[in-house]
């Protein structure tokens, strides 16, 4: 009894054991896929155990003996086999922390020199010479002027023309309308308030709807300029040009993209990219992620084992073998095969197949997953 007791307690223990062992094993591969921009061909080529595809490994599998040793008591193996299995889950949650942390925050840079000039930074866009600094008396501000406006200061709107003629004659005299609303910046700027530095106006930027003007002025006549530049369809960009923060953004942006650079195995600063998975982080997930599948498929025989122990008792006389259908939509008939050729094994469980309403005394599983002989599915499409 206390034998009996022993099994079952093993058993139950490697059933538990499964869907955390699974789901690290599908975490691993699908950040691989992560890290190669969603290239599942590419990272497939580098799920490999012991040097060899995934396939190959299984078909090919002994049990390590140097690692778990036949005269071990199964508890210890399984104990083993869990604390490495939980050692690689904390390393790689740590890893994958850091480089999500490295990733948003690359990611958060890059959306910040992507926007329009109402959002966008500008610390790669302006310059020192761009402003005057250091005055007790002037102060530059940068103006965004819309390309298109109407006279009374909206945005343009065009109907739609109808002969290619009159396509061509709106598409020049919004061209020309664009042009004019640039010169009407440059006509009223410095009559927009009093102490206005007459050409002091600079254009510096652009992007499809508006361009980035600098002007020049006295400070104390700032919050005036604003307001009418406001009616008139100017927008003050608020922006103070800091060369020590402007400095650190600008070498952060050079650290994050080196950073993320070395991750992938490429060398920091130049375009030649290292051979596959030369980074420290891919390397360490293709040498761990081969661990942690040997440990899977070593913790898949062990509960074949303690199942069949269980199903047919000892002395040990079983025969485990590994049974791969050619297509798919042949798993049924093998079933219908496997059931036929073992149905003296177990009546009750062979008649469940067919009668999904019988009971399995004892059994607390789905009956689908109870057959007359011992089954261990093993699922290989860790990418799906």
């Amino acid at each position: 009894m206390v034998c009996y007791e022993t099994w079952r307690r093993l058993s139950c223990s490697l059933c538990s054991n499964k869907p955390v062992t699974w789901s690290l094993i599908r975490k691993m591969a699908h950040s691989m896929v992560e890290m190669m921009e969603d290239d599942k061909g590419k990272a497939q080529e580098n799920l490999l155990a012991n040097g060899v595809d995934l396939p190959s490994f299984v078909t090919h599998f002994k049990w390590d003996l140097a690692k778990y040793p036949a005269k071990q008591p199964l508890a210890s193996v399984m104990d083993t086999l869990a604390k490495q299995l939980a050692q690689i889950e904390t390393d790689m949650k740590a890893r994958m922390a850091a480089y999500n942390t490295l990733k948003t925050n690359l990611e958060n840079l890059e959306k910040r020199s992507m926007g329009n000039l109402f959002t966008r930074t500008l610390s790669d866009i302006v310059s020192k010479e761009d402003f005057v600094l250091d005055s007790e008396y002037l102060y530059t501000l940068l103006v965004i002027v819309p390309k298109c406006v109407g006279q009374a200061g909206g945005h343009l709107g065009v109907r739609r023309p109808h002969t290619l003629g009159s396509w061509m004659a709106t598409g020049q005299a919004i061209l020309s309308f664009c042009r004019r609303s640039y010169i009407q910046w440059q006509k009223t700027y410095e009559s927009l308030s009093d102490m206005v530095v007459p050409r002091s106006t600079k254009l510096i930027a652009e992007d499809s709807e508006n361009g980035l003007f600098t002007v020049t002025l006295f400070r104390k006549v700032i919050d005036d300029f604003k307001s009418k530049a406001k009616e008139n369809k100017f927008t003050v960009r608020e922006f103070y040009y800091d060369e020590k923060e402007i400095k650190r953004e600008r070498e952060e942006m050079t650290r994050l993209l080196s950073d993320k650079k070395q991750q992938y195995g490429q060398r920091p600063g130049g375009s030649r990219v290292l051979p596959p998975l030369q980074g420290p982080l891919l390397r360490w997930f293709k040498v761990n992620f081969s661990e942690a599948f040997i440990s899977w498929i070593h913790v898949k025989m062990l509960r074949m084992f303690v199942e069949s122990v269980l199903r047919y008792g000892l002395p040990v006389n079983f025969q485990a073998m590994l049974l791969q259908p050619q297509k798919k939509s042949s798993t049924k008939r093998l079933r219908e095969v496997l059931n036929s050729v073992f149905r003296h094994l177990d009546e009750v469980a062979a008649a469940s197949i067919l009668d999904a309403s019988v009971e399995i005394p004892g059994i607390q599983l789905n009956n689908q997953d109870y057959f007359p002989y011992v089954y261990v599915r093993i699922n290989l499409n860790l990418l799906d």
